[in-house]
């Protein structure tokens, strides 16, 4: 199932009738309200997000997710008619794991979420793992994480990329590499996607965010300090 969030009844429409038509599920939705009521009963697979609607705006929609248990690792699609790079910043550093600019053609809309599915699939047979690194604990089987014995919330991006880091101790990533191995061959953003997910979970880390190293001309890697 996938969840539309869009005002405009006539884009809403076509987006239900295309996504149907290769065989998905779709519901639409004109606000946050209708939205939320609807997570009460069902967890989709997907939600495509508009910014500008009527209430509660579509980043103050995504925080909102984000911050819920529940729904903070359900990918979510930013398309949105404010299309310049800090709009696409704001909305990636928001906790959107894709963000498509309007106007779009609704085969391209399509092909990002075959992609997105595609890289944020999660199978239902994982071992129940915990790995410490430092005073980070993460668990494979919960997604879960705690820094200090104290859970904090990751999006899903952040999440992988912290479990590629504590999985791969020492190892400098180059960006392309952090965005062929957590986005996936089929993602069309640039490598500063990755800066932006990279300073996000730094914050959320707290006192364990000097763990992520960046390796100048190279990308990111995960060292853990002696005090």
């Amino acid at each position: 199932m996938i969840f539309c969030v869009e005002d405009d009844r006539s884009v809403q429409n076509l987006m239900i009738y295309t996504l149907t038509s290769a065989g998905y599920e779709a519901r639409g939705f004109t606000d946050g309200g209708e939205l939320f009521a609807a997570l009460v009963g069902e967890v989709p697979q997907l939600i495509i997000l508009d910014i500008m609607l009527p209430g509660q705006d579509g980043i103050q929609i995504l925080n909102r997710l984000r911050k819920n248990a529940a729904t903070a690792n359900i990918p979510v699609m930013i398309a949105s008619a404010k299309g310049t790079e800090y709009d696409t910043v704001m909305g990636l550093d928001s906790g959107a794991d894709d963000y498509l600019s309007k106007p779009f053609g609704m085969m391209e809309m399509l092909s990002r979420v075959r992609a997105l599915l595609r890289r944020t699939k999660r199978t239902d047979n994982s071992e129940d793992e915990t790995i410490v690194a430092g005073a980070i604990e993460l668990n494979t089987a919960r997604h879960s994480v705690r820094v200090n014995k104290k859970r904090i919330e990751l999006t899903l991006k952040e999440y992988e990329l912290l479990k590629k880091f504590i999985k791969n101790p020492g190892i400098a990533f180059t960006r392309e590499q952090l965005l062929q191995s957590i986005w996936g061959p089929g993602f069309m953003g640039e490598t500063r996607t990755v800066d932006v997910h990279i300073g996000t979970l730094r914050t959320k880390l707290g006192s364990a965010s000097n763990y992520i190293k960046t390796v100048r001309c190279v990308g990111y890697k995960l060292e853990i300090c002696d005090e």
